[in-house]
């Protein structure tokens, strides 16, 4: 069972990935996470995540981690920063490899 610091971030990712529109598929995607993977910690199955896991989803969610884990700030407030800021193209980002859908027989 996630701890209530956990219990609220998880929340706090979930508001903000909705909030931009992003299925938990398409986030994964953007922050170069399996989605597997994504979609356990934000269902809160994988409470214990690294660093490099917190860093990405921030940077998916275009904040910096601090911003993200600082329950002082409420969720408008980031939502309205994120709609003036400026940020550095995506494409920049390593894009994640796709595996081919087709099989050979």
């Amino acid at each position: 069972m996630a701890n209530d610091f956990t219990t609220r971030l998880l929340v706090r990712i979930r508001t903000l990935r909705e909030a931009k529109g992003l299925s938990q598929e398409a986030f994964a995607e953007l922050a170069d996470l399996k989605y597997k993977h994504y979609q356990a910690i934000e269902a809160g199955r994988k409470p214990k995540f690294q660093l490099p896991t917190l860093i990405k989803i921030a940077e998916a969610l275009d904040l910096e981690p601090w911003q993200l884990l600082n329950f002082d700030v409420e969720l408008p407030a980031l939502a309205e920063d994120q709609a003036t800021k400026t940020t550095p193209a995506k494409s920049a980002r390593k894009s994640p490899k796709r595996r081919s859908a087709a099989k050979s027989s």
